[in-house]
Order: structure tokens, then C-alpha cells, then sequence
């Protein structure tokens, strides 16, 4: 027994090893999405890569499964993707570039170990960078940069350093740094090997390209280049050496210092060079908070917690699947678990990985890998899940809170069934927030989002997913408070304040505000009544 014990430590400490879980942050239209698929071509999951505006003869991004996602050209979700490259295990989180659906980036950066950081050459840090880059801060996680689109117009990578370090205030380090911009984009030259490489280009980037690699200062290269760039490249090679920052490997895992690679996507060129030195400095998982201290990724007890919620990725059987990260353990197919929350065990059946845009079932999975389990409508996100009669939870999954507010209500009162179960599904995957105003019926709900775009989305979802059509008519508020202390009612609110009690989907009375100065004013006259922005069990 005591040997079968040992062998199993090792085989999940080799795993972890193995394992790098990473997801994907930038502001729309960076390129988030195309990158992804070029890594998944690399690491050979596909053959042929897609892009987001997709040509009609070309396929679909693998990541954008849903249909709106294809007909707008966004994402609109997080998607998740496994392959292996270069003997390790790889999990990428692609999240929603558009920050209407920024709420399922912050839920999704929770799953992973570090972050890669997506800026466009041409238009440098953007606002929702910004806040993705401040979520990954507070979490600590180490932050990989790589700047896209280079062989477009693009900005000089000295301004974009420049600006990386005084916008976001973390330094930088270039790992590489590009040969030509301004549509002239040539090729690399890797600070590591202090080798060249000039790309050659292939089909629009749908397949992977060769390059040369030498020495800078090999003659063949200023034929290839002209005199212009190779004597560019030779005093740009020297200002970094000479003025540059010393690399630090423990600061960029602290997240103090961030690795800055530069290419495109969507040519592919620089893309194999980024994932292989990524892979060489991203850390397997580590250790993670919980109610009880801090868990090893190597503990062979299996634990994890549910991130994410998704209903009908598949149509045909309108299924609904949990996304769980693994923090320690090893998990086997079927295996039974304790379920915090509910304080019962759950077998965890039908479990999934997702290669592309196919889903395999998952005999055995470590820590760091994420799986899909099939939902029969007993997880919520957050939960913990952990093997034996173990007690401990990770820490919460926040609740952001709404800034747009619609009453939603159904067009044939035939399908009022289809209806609360589309809006209740929805609501549980953390798209929406759910509010009732208990006087005006079960069926007319009033509707929370993050962004307007939501809206458009839980319209098309309703109609598409449940064969329900919804009138949506926005409403005047911009803020919730839940009052979790004290007493307030209606009445006690007058006309001059714009707001209104509402209840939310666990019957708490919740006030719905028209702006900032509304909240602050019936905060100050109600002092006895606690007002809060986040309800305490949601943190729990």
C-alpha cells in the first residue's frame, strides 16, 4: 500500500511539472483570439488555422463556438483548450476581449497560473488592458507580454516599452526584438541565443513557417535585409545591451518584471520562438490559498473549484457543463468527491477536456489541467470540490457588479417554463444578474449586466437556446447596493432619489440606483442601514 502510495506522489509530481496554465488577456481586437489559434497550430491540435473575421472559404477561430461569437466576429465567452508541446501539457484560457464580458475574464484569471499580455503595436496599451493587467497585479501572477501586429503600422518597441512601464508601472524586458516595422516587418532577433531569425512568409499564416537563423552579423542577412535594417539592427542590438534592464527571473514570477516578445499572429512570425521561451519561464501550478492555508499543487489529494458555468455548448443535447481548475491531485473519471457548499458527495460524471474544437472524454487529468463536468444543475460558480471528508475552500470568485439594468420579459406566455429556465441557466453561468420586484409577478424580471452587449447576447441565447422571445426595455439605473443591515423599504425611498427595492435571485432586498450621487445621498440619510456593493456570501 505504502509503495502504491509513493508511486502515486510521483506520477503527480512528474504531471504538475508538466503543466502550464495560462490565459490570454488583452483589450478587442488585439488579436487575442487568432493567437491562440496559432499556438493550438504549433503545438498541432490543428492543422489549419482559422481567424475571427473569417473569409468564407476559411474556417472559424476554434475557440468561438457559440454562434454569435461567428456571425459578430467576437468572443463573447472563455473558451479553454488543451495540447501538448515540446513535453508539456498545456491549458489556454482564451477570454472575451470585449470588456461588455469582462466579468468572465475576471472569473477566468482566477483559474490560471500567469497571464500572457496582448498589445497591438500599433495602438499600445488600451484601456481594458489596463484593468485585465490590474486583476492579474493583484493576484500576483507573472505576466508575459507579447506585442502583436508588427508587420502592420506600428509604433517604435522603444515608445511601447516606454509606455508599458509608465502606464502599468511594471518594467520590462525584451526577449527579442523585431527586425523592421511599419509594414516592413522582417523578423527577429532572440536576446537569448543572440541568434537572427528572418521569416518567410506561408497562406495568411494558416500554416506554420520556416525562417533563417544565423548570427546578426553574418553577411548572408544584409543581403536578405538591405543595409538599412541590418545596420539598424546592429546599433538597436547595442543600446539594449548597454541600456537595457538586468533580467530577473524571480521578479518576472513575482510579477514585477514582464518578458516582451514581438510578432504577429496572424503571419505566425514570432510565434513559435514566444511559446518556446513562455514554456521555459511560465511556472507549473503552485500552491493556492484556501480557508485552512495554503495547498500544494502536489498534494495527492485531489481538490478544485468550479470557474465557470456554460449551458448548450453543445445544441444537439442542450447540455450544461462546469469548467474546474484542479489545484492539487490527481482526478480519475468517476471518482467521487465532497462538495462543500451542498455538504454532500457528487460523483463528477461525464468529464471533458477540450483539444480544438473537439471534446474528449478525460480518463485522468492533474493539477493544473481544467475539466468539464457534466451539470445537472447542482454546481454554482465558486465551489469547492475536494476528495475524502476534507472541509477547506478556496478562496471566492468575486461578483462584479452590474452598471446596466433592463426589465426583461417574454413575448408568448405559452413558454414561460423555457423562459425562467433560460434566464435562470444564464444567470448561474455569471452572464446576468437576476432581480424581481416581488409586487410585479415571478415572470417580469429586471436583468443585471456588466455591459450593454450582454443584453444582445441573452436576447439571441434565449431565442436561439430555448425558442423564447424576450422584449428587454432598459432601465434608468446605473449601481446596486444589497442591504445586509438594517431595514428599508420602498416607501421610505422618495421620488427624488430615482431608486428602487428590489430583491435578487436569493429573495436579499437589493436598492437599484440612477447614478453615484443617488447612492451616496440615500446612504447618508439612511446611516442605520448597511449598504453594500458585493453581497458577503457570493465571497464566501
Amino acid at each position: 500500500m505504502e509503495l502504491e502510495q509513493q508511486k502515486l506522489e510521483q506520477e503527480i509530481n512528474r504531471e504538475v511539472k508538466r503543466r502550464r496554465t495560462f490565459a490570454i488577456i488583452s483589450h478587442p481586437d488585439a488579436g487575442k483570439t487568432t493567437i491562440t489559434e496559432k499556438l493550438l497550430l504549433y503545438g498541432g491540435a490543428i492543422r489549419l488555422a482559422g481567424t475571427v473575421k473569417s473569409r468564407k472559404s476559411q474556417k472559424y477561430a476554434v475557440s468561438d463556438w457559440m454562434e454569435i461569437e461567428k456571425q459578430r466576429g467576437i468572443s463573447v465567452t472563455s473558451s479553454v483548450m488543451q495540447f501538448d508541446y515540446d513535453g508539456c501539457r498545456i491549458n489556454i484560457l482564451d477570454t472575451p476581449g470585449h470588456q461588455d464580458f469582462s466579468e468572465d475574464t475576471y472569473r477566468t484569471l482566477m483559474a490560471a497560473d500567469s497571464a500572457v499580455m496582448l498589445i497591438d503595436g500599433g495602438k499600445g496599451v488600451e484601456a481594458q488592458t489596463i484593468k485585465l493587467f490590474q486583476v492579474c497585479k493583484m493576484r500576483g501572477i507573472p505576466i508575459f507580454t507579447f506585442i502583436n501586429k508588427m508587420d502592420r503600422q506600428s509604433r517604435d518597441p522603444f515608445e511601447l516599452m516606454e509606455e508599458i512601464e509608465n502606464v502599468l508601472g511594471i518594467r520590462s524586458f525584451p526577449m527579442n526584438w523585431p527586425i523592421g516595422i511599419d509594414g516592413n516587418f522582417k523578423g527577429v532577433y532572440n536576446r537569448t541565443t543572440r541568434l537572427v531569425e528572418v521569416f518567410k512568409g506561408s497562406d495568411h499564416g494558416r500554416k506554420k513557417i520556416d525562417g533563417d537563423f544565423g548570427r546578426p552579423d553574418d553577411p548572408h542577412f544584409r543581403s536578405l535585409l538591405g543595409d538599412h535594417l541590418f545596420d539598424q539592427l546592429q546599433e538597436e542590438i547595442e543600446l539594449l545591451d548597454i541600456a537595457g534592464d538586468e533580467f530577473n527571473m524571480e521578479e518576472v514570477l513575482a510579477g514585477e518584471l514582464t518578458p516582451i516578445f514581438f510578432g504577429s499572429a496572424m503571419t505566425n512570425f514570432g510565434v513559435r520562438t514566444f511559446l518556446e521561451n513562455f514554456l521555459k519561464m511560465t511556472p507549473p501550478p503552485v500552491n493556492r490559498p484556501t480557508s485552512e492555508g495554503r495547498l500544494d499543487a502536489t498534494d495527492p489529494m485531489f481538490s478544485g473549484f468550479v470557474f465557470k458555468i456554460q449551458a448548450n455548448m453543445n445544441p444537439t443535447h442542450r447540455d450544461r457543463i462546469a469548467f474546474i481548475r484542479i489545484c492539487s491531485g490527481k482526478f480519475t473519471k468517476g471518482m467521487e468527491v465532497n462538495h462543500i457548499r451542498e455538504g454532500k458527495k457528487v460523483r463528477l460524471s461525464q468529464p471533458q477536456q477540450f483539444v480544438a474544437q473537439d471534446r474528449v472524454i478525460v480518463e485522468e487529468a492533474y493539477a493544473g489541467d481544467i475539466i468539464g463536468i457534466f451539470d445537472p444543475g447542482v454546481f454554482h460558480i465558486g465551489d469547492t470540490l475536494v476528495e475524502g471528508n476534507q472541509n477547506f475552500t478556496f478562496e471566492g470568485i468575486p461578483l462584479f457588479p452590474a452598471e446596466h439594468f433592463a426589465r426583461v420579459r417574454m413575448v408568448d406566455a405559452m413558454k414561460r417554463k423555457q423562459y425562467l429556465k433560460g434566464i435562470e441557466q444564464i444567470a448561474e453561468e455569471g452572464a446576468i444578474q437576476i432581480f424581481r420586484q416581488p409586487e410585479l409577478g415571478a415572470d417580469i424580471l429586471i436583468v443585471g449586466v456588466v455591459g450593454v452587449l450582454q443584453l444582445d447576447v441573452l436576447s439571441y441565447r434565449l431565442k436561439n437556446e430555448y425558442g423564447v422571445d424576450a422584449q428587454i426595455q432598459m432601465m434608468p439605473y446605473t449601481a446596486a447596493r444589497w442591504v445586509m443591515g438594517g431595514t428599508l423599504t420602498q416607501e421610505a425611498l422618495s421620488y427624488t432619489d430615482r431608486a428602487i427595492m428590489v430583491e435578487d435571485y436569493y429573495e436579499r432586498p437589493v436598492v437599484l440606483f440612477s447614478d453615484k450621487w443617488s447612492v451616496q445621498r440615500i446612504v447618508d440619510r439612511h446611516s442605520s442601514v448597511k449598504f453594500v456593493e458585493i453581497p458577503p456570501s457570493v465571497l464566501a
